[in-house]
């Protein structure tokens, strides 16, 4: 995903889909220097993690 959609998604209201790794997960913040995420997944918010931007997907 390019960086300027992520923030999009991060900053929208709505609620898109997207995924990590197959699972559904919440965009909490974009590192546009670092082009990396910090997300969670829907079922374990608990669990943050940054990953790479390039391994997220918008369905």
């Amino acid at each position: 995903m390019n960086k300027q959609r992520a923030k999009e998604i991060a900053d929208s209201p709505m609620m898109k889909h997207v995924t990590y790794q197959g699972m559904p997960i919440y965009i909490q913040h974009v590192d546009e220097e670092n082009e990396t995420a910090r997300i969670y997944r829907l079922d374990e918010p608990e669990h943050e993690q940054t990953v790479s931007l390039n391994n997220l997907e918008e369905h």
